[in-house]
């Protein structure tokens, strides 16, 4: 299939709508503009630096929690929920009651991205591992009366309130099997010369035009980018998300999904998903440059004036590497230490520089690793 020449899909007389069935995917696929290919070359080079840094950080996975809880803030975030990363790091009861909802949807989505990751060392992407990600990601909250970790059984929409003024109308459940089906098969399929990013593009626009579930769509297909690229290699590690640039760019976001069903456009989309591909691994690399430098200068310039508290102050760094946000009863657990001596560390950790006390009282004091903690919250889109 020439990309120029696609056609998204017809429309199908329901009971009083239309539904729309998109053109089946798994097919060797071509395309004669010189944008795509100047744009997919610059996308794998960003991206193969970012495997390469992934690779050269040492304890790497202990930096990749940080992304798992940005993606899933981002993510969350496109679909309205208002929790910030440094709320979405704190534990349950250091939640105000009204943010509670949206906290435990964050909460769920990381349970679900960690799951479905382990996951792919022992089964492929597949509408296996999606269904049991879903199931992750309802459990207990808001949507979890829509059959949590199942495809739908009736039909949905997208936008209005009702749908009579709905903007999209996916297909009707009776497609979403075999569409699904092919959807899988496309990913997998090694007798056609698809370069990975492509087939991330399109199969992301294939899903969430299907839109299987009866909620929860977005934030699974958000994840079945990087599902993709871990699974078919292209990724060493989990180190890619593509939410915060589809965050903030979400009207462009959603305005190029919608052309490809609207005009056929899905040259517009892919260019906009392999621009998005390059200024994230962009910024995830300058990440990890930050990372590296922060941590030389805490271990070889700052904890080193502790004197007999260096050791215990090298742990307490690697803590805060994956939980930045922390209280002296954190800190006295983790290091198994006397309350008073995790308060002394903390005293030090706050006179280096370290550490910010946040919550301004003399109880239940939360304190924050105030320069670590921005070089994941800073926009640089």
């Amino acid at each position: 299939m020439k990309i120029e020449d696609f056609k998204a899909g017809k429309y199908q007389q329901e009971y009083k709508y239309r539904s729309f069935i998109p053109t089946t995917i798994n097919q060797e696929w071509i395309w004669t503009d010189p944008k795509i290919n100047s744009l997919l070359s610059e996308a794998n080079l960003n991206l193969g630096n970012l495997n390469a840094f992934s690779l050269y950080v040492p304890d790497v996975d202990i930096f990749i929690r940080m992304h798992l809880v940005k993606e899933a803030t981002k993510s969350s975030r496109i679909e309205g929920t208002q929790t910030e990363m440094e709320e979405a790091l704190l534990k349950n009861d250091e939640i105000l009651p009204e943010k509670k909802d949206d906290w435990k949807e964050v909460q769920n989505y990381i349970e679900a991205m960690n799951h479905s990751i382990a996951r792919l060392k022992t089964i492929p992407v597949s509408t296996r591992l999606l269904k049991e990600s879903h199931k992750i990601l309802l459990q207990g909250v808001r949507g979890e009366q829509k059959t949590p970790g199942e495809f739908r059984t009736s039909q949905n929409w997208i936008g209005g309130s009702t749908i009579n003024d709905a903007t999209f109308i996916p297909p009707s459940h009776t497609e979403v099997n075999n569409l699904m089906s092919d959807l899988e098969n496309f990913l997998h399929n090694e007798n056609i010369n698809v370069p990975s990013l492509i087939k991330a593009a399109i199969g992301h626009y294939q899903f969430e035009t299907i839109h299987p579930f009866l909620d929860g769509n977005g934030r699974i297909g958000r994840l079945l980018i990087t599902l993709q690229m871990v699974g078919s290699g292209v990724l060493a590690k989990p180190t890619l998300y593509l939410s915060d640039y589809f965050e903030k760019h979400r009207t462009l976001y959603y305005d190029n999904l919608n052309r490809v069903r609207i005009k056929n456009d899905l040259i517009q989309w892919i260019k906009f998903f392999l621009v998005a591909v390059t200024e994230t691994s962009k910024k995830g690399i300058e990440t990890f440059q930050g990372i590296l430098k922060l941590k030389e200068e805490i271990e070889n310039e700052k904890i080193v004036t502790l004197g007999k508290k260096i050791s215990k102050a090298k742990q307490l760094v690697n803590m805060l590497y994956s939980n930045p946000i922390v209280n002296s009863n954190d800190v006295a657990a983790y290091l198994r230490v006397a309350p008073a001596t995790a308060n002394s560390l903390i005293q030090d950790f706050i006179k280096l520089g370290i550490l910010s006390e946040i919550t301004g009282g003399k109880r239940y004091r939360l304190f924050n690793f105030e320069n670590y903690m921005k070089l994941f919250t800073k926009s640089n889109f």
